[in-house]
């Protein structure tokens, strides 16, 4: 089934690319886009896209308050936010506001296009930063979960490598790990390179032992 999306950013250069790369992948048509949450609920019941991948920090109207409307006036109509913030107000207040999903611009193609798979299908998806702050706001934390300072994470290790070498530690293969964090299986195996380079491990067991030796791993 042909899932269409209306995507809304203020930033041309980043509305175009999403449109276009998008429009190149199966299952997916690209019916507009627009450059503010204004013009988004105008689109929205002039489309009717099945998916809006909404931008959250726009003029004239931001992507919080045009996903409240629109879940308002088209309940059927996912809204999947995708911006640069991951910080608390921004995620609680898209959730709060209706929004399906909540994704970092980070997230690469394949990731974009599994999440608008996901939220047309009516279920949710979050990315880690987005998991990490709807627990904190609860005033907790999953279970065996840990949030990594970036400032003190060993060898340049980025947040997202360190949450995979977490993974490698609890026994996940790449398949398993894809799955976890809603990414390709090459996305996955681009970070495990990265951290055997950065770390010097040669194989996923001198990784393991790196991850408990830097506290990385749960004991």
């Amino acid at each position: 089934m042909t899932v269409r999306v209306l995507v809304v950013d203020d930033q041309r250069v980043v509305r175009d690319g999403l449109a276009v790369l998008l429009g190149l992948l199966p299952d997916i048509e690209v019916v507009g886009s627009v450059e503010d949450g204004e013009q988004a609920l105008g689109a929205v019941a002039r489309f009717l896209p099945d998916v809006v991948l909404m931008d959250l920090r726009m003029p004239r109207m931001d992507g919080i308050e045009a996903t409240r409307r629109l879940r308002a006036d088209h309940p059927a109509v996912a809204v999947l936010a995708l911006t640069t913030y991951a910080d608390d107000e921004s995620v609680v207040g898209a959730l709060r506001a209706g929004a399906r999903g909540y994704l970092t611009k980070d997230a690469g193609a394949d990731e974009i296009a599994r999440a608008i798979a996901v939220v047309a299908s009516g279920q949710m998806v979050l990315d880690t930063a987005a998991q990490l702050r709807v627990v904190e706001s609860l005033g907790g934390r999953p279970e065996g979960a840990r949030t990594p300072d970036v400032r003190s994470l060993p060898d340049d290790l980025t947040e997202r490598e360190a949450e995979v070498l977490g993974l490698i530690a609890e026994g996940l293969s790449n398949a398993e790990i894809a799955a976890r964090l809603v990414v390709s299986q090459a996305t996955v195996k681009t970070h495990v390179n990265h951290i055997f380079a950065k770390t010097g491990a040669r194989d996923r067991a001198q990784a393991v032992a790196y991850a408990y030796r830097t506290g990385l791993a749960a004991h």
